[in-house]
């Protein structure tokens, strides 16, 4: 069948697997942005610039303290979601009772700032972070090889994207995040401290997008553009799926990754809007998303 549209299965399954990962990471990105949005109603445009500060991270953890992969795989997210959390108590917290255009501007300013210093320090070219020994190689299929790395990579995507669901949707967690932020009055009367349970929902966004940069790191070399190139991709990802809705991150997430891909063999000139084009029409047909709730 392949044949007959002039098309290579290898270079088919290729593209789905190159857009598989691409989806891995937009499915990460959009988490932690609808669990920012969808509990703290922040706009966080620093979320690219905190992405890219993951992946410097564990780069510098590599090369100044001889931290290899795994160790900053933990410690990456927990510094820059840390980090995270101060920025939420000095600044974001003064914002949650004005209107969403201040958090918006105030998010896209320390994105500038973020991406100036790291640019200032370490330039645009590039810094390469080897692959872990453990995931070198990859696996013949027959008809694509499989590299162990980017398996890896969509195995850990998927198990922190619906772990993440299950803890927000599921668990008593979860439930009290979703309760402080529809009535924080009645929570914090039940004794819970709603401004701590918010300052860590912010920190746990934060280190979601730091996750997904040290993952990223041994694909694309880390530089302080990383962020800025993907960001916009992600916001459209979460409109389509619904502002704030996590299961239409995450779903919205890997299936436009695929149709991204598919796009590369069969029309490659349009890969690159082909995620906007789907969400104009997905705008004009449900504004609020396809997982989204209408007011």
């Amino acid at each position: 069948m392949f044949e007959l549209l002039g098309i290579a299965p290898q270079a088919l399954f290729g593209q789905l697997l190159l857009g598989l990962i691409n989806g891995s990471f937009y499915a990460m990105l959009s988490l932690g942005l609808a669990v920012i949005f969808g509990l703290l109603n922040i706009i966080n445009f620093a979320h690219g610039a905190q992405y890219m500060a993951g992946a410097f991270v564990a780069w510098m953890l590599l090369t100044y303290l001889g931290i290899p992969y795994w160790g900053a795989l933990v410690l990456s997210p927990l510094l820059v979601g840390a980090a995270g959390i101060v920025i939420e108590r000095l600044m974001i917290a003064r914002l949650y009772h004005l209107d969403h255009l201040y958090g918006l501007l105030l998010t896209f300013g320390l994105a500038l700032i973020i991406q100036g210093l790291f640019r200032n320090s370490y330039g645009i070219s590039g810094l390469p972070y080897t692959i872990p020994t453990e995931f070198q190689g990859g696996q013949n299929l027959g008809f694509m090889f499989l590299p162990n790395y980017r398996a890896w990579v969509v195995v850990a995507s998927v198990i922190v994207c619906f772990g993440t669901w299950f803890m927000i949707e599921k668990t008593r967690l979860g439930a009290y995040l979703r309760a402080a932020t529809e009535n924080p009055t009645m929570v914090g009367a039940f004794g819970i401290n709603v401004p701590r349970l918010i300052t860590l929902t912010y920190g746990f966004g934060v280190a979601l997008a730091a996750f997904a940069g040290v993952l990223a790191a041994p694909i694309y070399s880390v530089n302080p553009n990383m962020g800025a190139d993907l960001i916009i991709v992600v916001f459209a990802v979460v409109v389509i799926g619904g502002m704030g809705s996590i299961l239409g991150a995450i779903l919205t997430g890997f299936g436009l990754g695929l149709i991204e891909g598919l796009t590369k063999v069969f029309y490659p000139e349009g890969s690159a809007v082909v995620i906007f084009v789907i969400m104009a029409i997905v705008l004009m047909v449900k504004p609020a998303g396809l997982f989204g709730r209408t007011a």
